[in-house]
C-alpha cells in the first residue's frame, strides 16, 4: 500500500558554520513538519537559494568570512520574500539594531532551545495563515451584527459608524485575499448603499435648514468646527484638502502619515451634489451653494470657462476673517501638477514662519479618478477599489503632499487633512432626457425640464433652494444619481455605457461619495 506523502509546513535553510550542533533543533523542526537543510557558510547558501525556493532562512551572525548581517542584503537580492531570522551570540543593542535595519524579520540570541527556535519559525511561517483564519472567523461572527446594524440604523452617526466598519473589513479581507468573504461583504455594501441613499434623501432638506448643532457635520462646517480651533494659540495651522479621496483611500494613507503624526480621525457629510464646484466651495466659504450664488452673481453658469473653483483663495480668506474677527492672515496654494508642487514646496518653509491659516489643495487623486475613465492604462492599473487604493498609496509615497507634510512636521505645525468628496464605482446606467443647456456631469445635472426614464434611480429636485442649491430659472430642476447609477442619453446610449460603465464617479448620493474623513495631524514629539 502506498503511503500518502506528508505535506510540508515550510522549507527552512539554516546557515551556520557549526552545523553539527544543530541536530537537536533540526529534529524538532522536522517532527513538526518542516523541511530543513543546513549549510556551513554564506556563499553556499546564496548558491542554494538561487537553485531552490525557501520560506525561511536561519542565519548565523558569526561565521568565518562574511557575517550574517553582511549576507542579509545579498539574500534579499536573491529572494525578497523569504523570511530571515538572525541567530547571534551577542545581546548588544547595536547588533540587534543592525539586524533590524538590514531587514531581518526576527532574531534569536544563543544559546537557544529547540522549542524557542520552533516558536519563532511557527510565528513567521504560520502566523499570517493563522491570523487570516482568525480574521475570517471574526468576520463570519461580525457579519450578522453588521446586517442587524444596517436594518436598525436611524441616525447619521449610525450610518457613519457602519460604513466605517465596512471599509475596515474591506481592507482586511482584501489584504487576506478572502474572495468568498469579500463577495459577502460587497453584497452587504450594496444594501448599505441603497438604504443610506434613502436615509439621506429623506433627511437632507431638514438638515440643511438647521444650524450646525442640529445636523451632521457637513462641508460648510469643516473650517468652523475642525480647523479654526487650531488657530487659537497664535500659531500657524495648515488645512490640507485632497480632492476626491474616499474613506478607504484615506485609511491606506493613514499608516504612512502616522509615522510622523499622531492622527485623530472623525467623519463628516459632504453636501450634494458631491462634486468639487459645490462641495469644495462649501468648505472654503462655509456657505451652501445658494448663498454662494448670491455672493457671486452668475455662479455657477457664468463661471464655466474661468473655473467653478477659481476663487477658493478669496472664499478661504473671507471665511477665516469672519470667524477670527480679521485677526488671522491666510495663504492658499493649489497643487495641480509637478510645477505647482515644486513652487509650493519652495514657498512653504517661509509661509510656516508666521502665524497664519494655510490651505493646501492637492488635485492628483481627482485627476487619477477622472483619468481612469479616459486612459486604458490607468483603467487596467485601477480596475477596482482595491487597485485604486494601491495606486493612491504608491502616489503618496513620492508625492508633493508627503514632502509638504514632512516640512510641516519639522516645524511642529498642526494640520487638518480632509477631502471635499469621494467617488463611487458605477456599474448601472440610467437614461435621462435633457435639453442642450443641461450640464454634462454623469452623476448630477441641472437644467430645464430634466427627467429620468426610471425615476427611482435619481433624486429629483424641483426647487433647488429647498436643498440649498441655486434656484435657476422657472423650469430649472436637478437630477442627482442614487447609489451606483450613472447618466446616459438615449441618443448616445451605447457610447456612454461602454465608456463609463465601471468608472469611479462623483456628484451623486452614496456613502462612498458622502461619508468623508477629517483628520487632525499632530506632529509626534510636540510639547503637550
Amino acid at each position: 500500500m502506498n503511503q500518502q506523502k506528508k505535506v510540508s509546513r515550510g522549507r527552512i535553510l539554516w546557515v551556520d558554520d557549526e552545523v553539527e550542533l544543530l541536530l537537536p533543533h533540526r529534529l524538532v523542526l522536522e517532527q513538526r513538519g518542516y523541511e530543513v537543510d543546513t549549510l556551513p557558510n554564506g556563499d553556499d547558501a546564496l548558491s542554494q537559494l538561487r537553485r531552490c525556493a525557501y520560506d525561511l532562512v536561519l542565519l548565523d551572525q558569526e561565521m568565518p568570512g562574511r557575517t550574517g548581517t553582511d549576507m542579509l542584503r545579498e539574500i534579499r537580492g536573491v529572494d525578497p520574500r523569504v523570511a530571515i531570522v538572525m541567530v547571534t551570540k551577542s545581546e548588544e543593542e547595536s547588533t540587534l539594531k543592525e539586524a533590524i535595519a538590514r531587514r531581518a524579520d526576527d532574531y534569536i540570541v544563543k544559546p537557544t532551545s529547540p522549542r524557542q527556535v520552533a516558536s519563532v519559525v511557527a510565528r513567521l511561517l504560520e502566523g499570517p495563515v493563522l491570523r487570516n483564519e482568525q480574521m475570517a472567523q471574526d468576520f463570519v461572527r461580525a457579519f450578522s451584527d453588521l446586517r442587524t446594524r444596517l436594518h436598525e440604523a436611524r441616525s447619521w452617526r449610525d450610518w457613519a459608524d457602519l460604513y466605517s466598519d465596512l471599509v475596515d473589513w474591506d481592507l482586511e479581507l482584501s489584504e487576506a485575499g478572502e474572495i468568498g468573504l469579500g463577495d459577502s461583504l460587497r453584497a452587504l455594501m450594496t444594501d448599505t448603499r441603497r438604504e443610506f441613499t434613502e436615509f439621506v434623501i429623506k433627511n437632507y432638506q431638514d438638515w440643511v435648514a438647521r444650524g450646525q448643532s442640529a445636523r451632521p457635520s457637513m462641508s460648510v462646517d469643516v473650517i468652523p468646527q475642525f480647523f479654526v480651533p487650531l488657530l487659537a494659540h497664535g500659531e500657524p495651522a495648515v488645512l490640507v484638502v485632497v480632492d476626491c479621496l474616499r474613506l478607504d483611500q484615506w485609511r491606506v494613507l493613514r499608516s504612512a502619515i502616522a509615522e510622523d503624526f499622531e492622527v485623530e480621525s472623525d467623519l463628516y457629510l459632504s453636501i450634494i451634489p458631491s462634486a468639487t464646484p459645490y462641495a469644495r466651495n462649501a468648505i472654503f466659504s462655509g456657505k451652501f451653494p445658494d448663498e454662494l450664488a448670491k455672493l457671486r452673481p452668475g455662479w455657477p453658469e457664468a463661471w464655466e470657462e474661468s473655473g467653478l473653483n477659481s476663487f477658493e483663495d478669496e472664499l478661504f480668506a473671507e471665511q477665516i476673517s469672519r470667524l477670527t474677527a480679521g485677526s488671522v492672515a491666510t495663504h492658499y496654494e493649489k497643487v495641480h501638477n509637478a510645477s505647482d508642487g515644486e513652487a509650493m514646496l519652495r514657498r512653504l518653509p517661509t509661509v510656516l514662519d508666521e502665524p497664519r491659516a494655510i490651505a493646501l489643495v492637492f488635485n492628483f487623486v481627482d485627476l487619477l479618478t477622472h483619468g481612469r475613465g479616459e486612459s486604458q492604462l490607468l483603467f487596467e492599473m485601477a480596475r477596482d477599489a482595491e487597485a485604486l487604493r494601491r495606486l493612491t498609496r504608491t502616489w503618496y509615497e513620492g508625492s508633493d503632499l508627503r514632502k509638504a507634510l514632512r516640512i510641516i512636521h519639522s516645524r511642529g505645525v498642526r494640520t487638518l487633512l480632509t477631502t471635499d468628496h469621494g467617488s463611487v464605482h458605477c456599474h448601472r446606467p440610467t437614461t435621462v432626457f435633457a435639453k442642450r443647456d443641461a450640464t454634462s456631469s454623469l452623476r448630477y445635472k441641472y437644467g430645464d425640464d430634466l427627467r429620468a426614464e426610471n425615476p427611482v434611480t435619481v433624486f429629483t429636485v424641483g426647487n433647488g433652494e429647498s436643498v440649498r442649491l441655486p434656484r435657476g430659472g422657472l423650469k430649472t430642476n436637478y437630477l442627482i444619481a442614487r447609489e451606483d447609477f450613472f447618466f446616459v442619453y438615449p441618443t448616445k446610449l451605447r457610447e456612454y455605457q461602454s465608456r463609463y460603465r465601471d468608472s469611479f464617479l462623483h456628484g451623486g448620493i452614496s456613502p462612498e461619495e458622502l461619508i468623508l474623513p477629517v483628520a487632525l495631524l499632530k506632529p509626534r514629539g510636540e510639547a503637550r
